[in-house]
């Protein structure tokens, strides 16, 4: 698909902003005919080397990065975009629709850019926005784990079964969440790059304005950095926190069997004996040595359960 800002396809040579989305080989061609910039294929803008994210070739700049599809960073994906960011023109490749770009194209379509430069600068605050609600999101999310893990007293009066179901869906949950946020570094990363590359290589045309929006999105980027160390440490904690939870659960039932056998041991001895048939048995011609047996039998497992209760262990 092809997007061109302001105009029509006709006008590709005179169009501030050209945005490709899963670009034909004609629609590449077409471009790269009316602007004469080379525009790089879906392999390179892929690329993971910084040499092959960040250059320059003659006036015009090459830049690609991670983004996040949508701000559901837990549930979305990642994908590359490139930028070929000339003095006059601008052209975006990239292969998933991306909130961010499209929310910049239909802004546009009301006001032009009134250059490439600002039309970079706008998507790149625009990507910025994005993944700022996305790690508020994931914060959110995260909250919400620690408070059903932490504070919930209801999880403390579940039936074992339902206690497992909830561990697993929490273990997943989390797991999801480190995705998400992994996904999130990785933009990061990347827009970190490209805005570092851009506010250096500012003296190829950049105001001192454009300079300063630059230097704006980088400090922007710095303090997202800093919020996503923060949540990837929370995420760790409550992976470590729930696995905690799962190993108690699993003593739990250790502790149950352990006691269950120990319970049974006494009675079955004693059953056991009196099940003998000897001969010569005392109990045998006694009036009361059935009773006698099924008292001795349940005091037998009462004593350690007893013992058990004033220890604390069940």
């Amino acid at each position: 698909m092809l997007v061109v800002i302001p105009g029509s396809a006709g006008a590709l040579s005179d169009a501030v902003w050209i945005d490709l989305l899963n670009p034909t080989d004609d629609e590449r061609r077409q471009v790269e005919q009316a602007t004469g910039l080379r525009l790089p294929t879906q392999g390179e803008i892929e690329e993971i080397e910084s040499s092959s994210r960040v250059f320059r070739e003659g006036a015009t700049t090459y830049l690609s990065t991670p983004v996040l599809e949508s701000m559901d960073s837990a549930n979305g994906a990642v994908t590359t975009v490139g930028f070929v960011l000339s003095p006059s023109q601008l052209v975006t490749l990239r292969f998933a629709h991306v909130a961010a770009f499209d929310d910049v194209a239909v802004a546009f379509t009301r006001a032009a850019p009134p250059s490439a430069r600002d039309a970079f600068l706008r998507i790149l605050e625009s990507v910025v926005e994005q993944t700022a609600d996305a790690l508020e999101h994931a914060s959110a999310e995260l909250e919400q784990i620690s408070h059903a893990a932490f504070r919930s007293e209801r999880a403390r009066r579940r039936k074992l079964a339902k206690t497992g179901e909830a561990l697993r869906a929490a273990l997943r949950k989390v797991g999801q969440m480190g995705d998400g946020i992994s996904h999130i570094r990785n933009t990061l990363l990347g827009l970190a790059r490209i805005a570092t590359f851009a506010h250096d290589d500012g003296n190829h045309g950049a105001s001192a304005a454009d300079q300063a929006r630059m230097a704006a999105i980088r400090g922007d980027i710095a303090s997202l950095n800093d919020y996503q160390e923060n949540l990837s440490g929370k995420v760790q904690f409550l992976l470590d926190a729930t696995l905690g939870f799962i190993t108690i659960e699993q003593n739990e039932i250790f502790k149950a069997l352990t006691v269950a056998s120990v319970v049974g041991v006494p009675p079955v001895l004693i059953a056991g004996i009196y099940g003998m048939n000897f001969r010569h048995m005392p109990e045998l011609g006694w009036t009361l040595g059935y009773p006698f047996a099924i008292v001795l039998i349940v005091a037998s497992g009462l004593i350690p359960l007893a013992w058990f209760k004033w220890r604390g262990w069940i």
